[in-house]
């Protein structure tokens, strides 16, 4: 062995070596940083507990109720961000992950859970409009991650991403919601192609129901090698979690998925906001949380699962704490990921007509695209930018992307994905 691949084997030993002390300090069979699963007596007491925080909340409707964004601006720019996703999917089917575009350059470093959520992305964006490169972009990158899938227990499947020492949960469920979108996108698939994407798809739910804790949360994931659960969960991967679930039970008949979904909304909405809120009114752990989990109590209440009514209050006033508290309008970073949560409160305020909800929330939404759409490279707003006016550009690998503050080069393919599926749900729902 060359003195090049001892040394790289002896890295490899020792990321793995501290992967198994880490997983070795957090094991265990619950959540050991949460107390309880929330019992139906907490969740009256928390039906209780959001509707009196939903009757303090005045909804304040903007006396210029003028749209800026059109439905035309927003086509173009689906268009152009799907054209980024597309032209930086990599031969073997993952994506460039960072990529400055004044400088030419390619971020180092990688993260599988951004890499999966790019290919939800691209599920997405076929579902809307689909198209032969769309589909071929999703065999692609579905045969990248089932490359590198393997057997766990019996009837599971887990993700060795590669050069990660860790199996995480969110990027199974990414993978799987890639999976539930594309397959609800292809009616007309043969037969037996479908049967091996649904194959693939009932091993990594498996794997996810392997992973919930007793509370209603999830792990973290799994340290490889050792196949050791992580005993502590995360905002991000129990909000993942939940919506693919949900989505799997609403939308393929998974019924079975119900009693593991109705236990997990219940802790989780109890834990992601009043609970956080009474430590920290503008929690980090509501705001990674925040779309998640209120495109999964949309698809919750709207399927009429136990306390439907509760988890529909809860998503309005996770919508208010994200304008209200959160101030997603005065954020100088990318929060093309809020819109993913409050178009789904605006379908529920248009629902109950509620006009000052409706008014207000439609025009955070008009406000906080139409300054995100004018962060895309040579996008229909480009010209509203004076740094993407200075930098204008033919390169294929730049243009349709997103940046994540409105004069800073690098393209994360994790940004642009969200924001286009914000937009994809503005088209659907606010602007037709």
């Amino acid at each position: 062995m060359t003195q090049e691949k001892k040394g790289k084997t002896g890295k490899i030993l020792a990321a793995l070596i501290l992967a198994a002390l880490i997983g070795l300090y957090l094991w265990g069979n619950d959540d050991r940083f949460f107390t309880k699963a929330a019992s139906p007596e907490r969740m009256v007491e928390f039906g209780k507990q959001i509707r009196q925080i939903r009757a303090e909340q005045k909804w304040r409707p903007s006396k210029n109720d003028q749209s800026k964004l059109t439905r035309e601006i927003l086509l173009e720019s689906f268009a152009k961000g799907r054209e980024f996703l597309l032209a930086n999917q990599k031969p073997e089917g993952n994506f460039n992950y960072e990529y400055d575009f004044v400088n030419q350059t390619m971020t180092p470093g990688d993260n599988q859970v951004r890499q999966a959520g790019a290919l939800w992305g691209i599920a997405l964006c076929h579902q809307f409009e689909p198209t032969a490169q769309t589909r071929a972009a999703m065999e692609k990158g579905l045969e990248f991650f089932f490359q590198y899938s393997k057997h766990y227990g019996d009837d599971a499947l887990v993700i060795h991403y590669p050069g990660d020492a860790y199996v995480l949960t969110g990027t199974i469920a990414l993978v799987a919601m890639s999976l539930i979108d594309y397959l609800r996108a292809e009616p007309e698939m043969e037969k037996a192609h479908r049967a091996e994407l649904t194959a693939k798809l009932d091993g990594y739910l498996n794997f996810l129901l392997s992973q919930q804790f007793d509370s209603g949360t999830f792990s973290t994931g799994l340290v490889r090698g050792i196949n050791m659960r992580i005993g502590q969960s995360n905002q991000y991967f129990d909000g993942e979690s939940l919506l693919v679930l949900s989505k799997a039970a609403k939308y393929l008949g998974r019924d079975d998925l119900i009693p593991a979904i109705e236990k997990a909304a219940a802790t989780m909405a109890v834990r992601y906001t009043v609970d956080a809120w009474e430590e920290d009114p503008d929690s980090r752990f509501t705001k990674g949380f925040y779309q998640w989990g209120s495109m999964s109590f949309w698809e919750y209440q709207d399927a009429g699962w136990t306390d439907a009514e509760t988890f529909a209050e809860t998503t309005l006033a996770l919508a208010w704490w994200m304008i209200h508290t959160h101030k997603t309008l005065k954020r100088t970073r990318n929060t093309g990921y809020a819109y993913e949560g409050l178009i789904h409160a605006y379908r529920i305020a248009t629902q109950r007509n509620d006009p000052a909800m409706v008014a207000e929330l439609r025009k955070t939404i008009d406000k906080g695209l139409y300054k995100l759409t004018s962060w895309q490279v040579e996008g229909p707003l480009v010209r509203k930018n004076k740094f993407l006016r200075k930098h204008r550009t033919d390169d294929s690998l730049a243009i349709g992307g997103v940046m994540n503050h409105r004069r800073q080069a690098p393209l994360r393919i994790d940004v642009t994905q969200h924001q286009m599926h914000a937009v994809i749900l503005a088209l659907r729902y606010v602007y037709f």
